[in-house]
């Protein structure tokens, strides 16, 4: 095992927290976004959009190797996609709205920014938490060396 691979895992962690910081604060600026896209011949809402990460793929040596008792368990993560997400836009009532159909209702992004607020709580503690693993790595690799003084 490379002593450096506490850092790599929590590296991309932070890259991948970071990403979905970002995408959190686009959906809150854009919460109130009535003409995102331009379909079928009419305006349509700003859509939510999620990241989806998943664990970085391993070889099959790895876990064997893994399994064997000889190499640490964790790769990493990484971001696979960002994606709509398909729930159903909000109808508002507001006739003096510019997107207002004939009944007077316009089409709202299905974002909900206490959802995403408390989505970017999440991000920015699993962030923290992972500057907090880097650090204490550091601090061993220095006591380590230390040892030898």
């Amino acid at each position: 095992m490379k002593l450096s691979t506490g850092f790599d895992i929590n590296a991309s962690a932070l890259t991948a927290q970071r990403l979905r910081m970002d995408v959190i604060s686009s959906n809150i600026a854009n919460a109130e976004t009535t003409r995102a896209s331009f379909v079928n011949g009419r305006f349509e809402p700003y859509k939510r959009k999620m990241v989806v990460m998943e664990p970085v793929k391993q070889s099959f040596s790895s876990v064997l190797s893994q399994q064997m008792g000889n190499s640490a368990a964790g790769q990493g993560v990484k971001v696979t996609q960002i994606k709509e997400d398909h729930t159903p836009t909000k109808l508002v009532y507001n006739p003096t709205h510019p997107d207002a159909d004939e009944n007077g209702y316009v089409q709202m992004p299905n974002v909900d920014v206490m959802k995403e607020m408390v989505d970017l709580i999440a991000a920015t503690r699993n962030y923290d938490a992972n500057i907090t693993a880097i650090n204490a790595s550091k601090a061993m690799f220095v006591k380590a060396l230390e040892i030898g003084k």
